[in-house]
């Protein structure tokens, strides 16, 4: 596996790079919370919490750890996890920095870093709350890199990865956002490197992506598809779908395959 290039993820920590990539979000306190959402908080660096939203269906159930995409929140996804607790899926959404309840300053340094915090106060929640079910890790859009960074790291305590909307080439989010000249003449830019990660990620995995998606490309998840080192893997192209709408659109589609998805990692 590839390890992280600090030279490329300094390149994408310059505030000119870092004002264009990422779209924190702050929760607004009125927001309440549902009955069935806990709140957590993990430390990931000292005075960094981040904010995460628990979706519990069943202690024995398996449970996806989700990074959400940019510009998302985790109490987003109180309107849509009751979706995943109906396929049986207990599901816990993990924020960034500067998002939601979340403190601190978003980083392409601190994406790769926090995953790490990230993933092992998930796993600590998960004992003290008693839940022994599978763990599926899933990230969608921005989220596909901590979620291939946990993936590539933690394989062994792993039962599957599905990545949603995602990409292979960072370049590809960088042309899309209109800064690519700051990296003109930057030779062997890896960016966040998740094409090179997955390589040695053998998990199941399963890859979704919209026809449509004018941010990231069809050609971005075919691509991490191809790349993927595990030999039991699906790639899912949602019809007419877009890279906002890709679940909405294709909502029975994107759940029955997840579902299976599920079935098959956990047969």
């Amino acid at each position: 596996m590839r390890a992280n290039n600090t030279d490329d993820l300094a390149l994408l920590d310059r505030p000119e790079v870092l004002s264009r990539l990422f779209y924190p979000r702050k929760e607004l306190p009125e927001i309440p919370v549902t009955a069935r959402a806990m709140t957590s908080f993990i430390t990931v660096d000292e005075g960094i919490s981040i904010g995460c939203r628990f979706y519990p269906t069943n202690k024995e159930a398996a449970t996806i750890f989700y990074f959400h995409g940019n510009g998302e929140i985790a109490s987003d996804y109180d309107y849509v996890a009751s979706l995943y607790n109906e396929i049986g899926v207990n599901l816990f959404v993990a924020d960034y920095r500067g998002y939601g309840l979340s403190n601190g300053e978003p980083t392409a340094t601190a994406l790769i870093k926090d995953a790490h915090a990230l993933f092992h106060g998930f796993i600590k929640v998960l004992e003290e709350l008693s839940y022994k079910g599978d763990i599926i890790i899933m990230g969608r859009s921005l989220g596909t890199v901590p979620a291939i960074e946990v993936a590539a790291h933690y394989q062994q305590g792993l039962t599957g990865l599905i990545l949603e909307s995602g990409f292979s080439n960072t370049m590809t989010l960088i042309d899309y956002f209109g800064f690519a000249e700051l990296f003109a003449g930057i030779k062997n830019f890896k960016g966040f490197g998740n094409g090179d990660k997955i390589k040695a990620v053998s998990l199941p995995t399963l890859v979704i992506h919209a026809e449509k998606d004018r941010l990231i490309p069809v050609s971005e998840g075919r691509e991490l598809y191809d790349l993927s080192g595990s030999t039991r893997k699906r790639l899912v192209i949602i019809p007419g779908a877009g890279h906002n709408d890709v679940m909405v659109a294709g909502m029975e589609h994107y759940f029955r395959e997840i579902e299976s998805f599920m079935r098959m990692v956990s047969g």
